[in-house]
């Protein structure tokens, strides 16, 4: 898979398992989407959906998708596969496949996700994609998944944990702007260098400081596939058993 992220949550599996997988639910942490809705299907057939995402006030880019799921696994894991694709001219994404998965792990759940997809527009996709959309679809997904986090551990909600990041973004602007009038201010009486190097370390400090713990952050989740022995059970390969279902679906 192309993008792999993984988030360690202290919440039952059931929890996680509601909160990831009912569409009314989903769609209220998950920074990709904006709106995730069941299709009709048949009684015994993979569930089918459809998804959107506001990209401006009057543009909405959608698409539709299929997914299988293992609700109980003899070691106690949980697996969701999933099928998309967009036929929506707008959209990067043409068609991908993914999963999700649910491990338990002592007083912990591991949710993870792996994914990849192939984008539209020929070369010029190809290129926007590598440089620019894939970059920010593997952080909005980690940001998500600390979101999630967030909503199972401490009772923020997803709407509450949002407004935290939005305060503590203006936060750190707002001190880089303060250290810039401040130093334009002083520019007549101070040395520049001493100036140059005060806004330059506010501007680090806006950067580098860690986040808020109630504000999501991408970089509380892990971004590559842990390395695990042979055979163990749990494993974060992608669940090709569901995936070929879905082909065939």
């Amino acid at each position: 898979m192309g993008l792999y992220v993984e988030a360690r949550i202290r919440a039952g599996i059931d929890e996680v398992w509601d909160r990831s997988q009912l569409p009314d639910r989903h769609q209220r942490w998950d920074l990709r989407f904006t709106e995730i809705d069941y299709l009709p299907c048949a009684p015994g057939e993979p569930q089918r959906f459809r998804y959107a995402t506001r990209v401006l006030p009057l543009l909405t880019v959608d698409g539709t998708g299929v997914s299988a799921g293992e609700r109980n696994r003899p070691d106690g894991t949980r697996t969701s596969a999933l099928r998309f694709s967009s036929a929506h001219p707008l959209s990067l994404i043409e068609e991908g496949r993914g999963y999700w998965r649910y491990i338990p792990d002592g007083e912990e759940l591991r949710f993870l996700t792996g994914y990849d997809y192939r984008p539209r527009w020929g070369r010029f996709g190809r290129l926007v994609d590598a440089l620019l959309f894939r970059p920010l679809m593997g952080w909005a997904t980690a940001w998500s998944f600390d979101r999630l986090r967030l909503w199972c551990e401490r009772g923020i909600s997803p709407e509450r944990s949002l407004c935290h990041a939005l305060a503590e973004l203006a936060a750190r602007i707002a001190a880089v702007v303060a250290a810039v009038i401040a130093t334009a201010a002083l520019a007549p009486v101070a040395p520049l260098a001493v100036l140059a190097v005060t806004v330059l370390a506010v501007t680090a400090a806006a950067l580098l400081l860690p986040p808020l713990p109630v504000t999501p952050a991408a970089r509380r989740c892990l971004r590559r596939p842990p390395e695990r022995a042979a055979g163990r059970s749990g494993s974060t390969a992608a669940p090709t058993a569901l995936l070929a279902t879905l082909e065939h679906s």
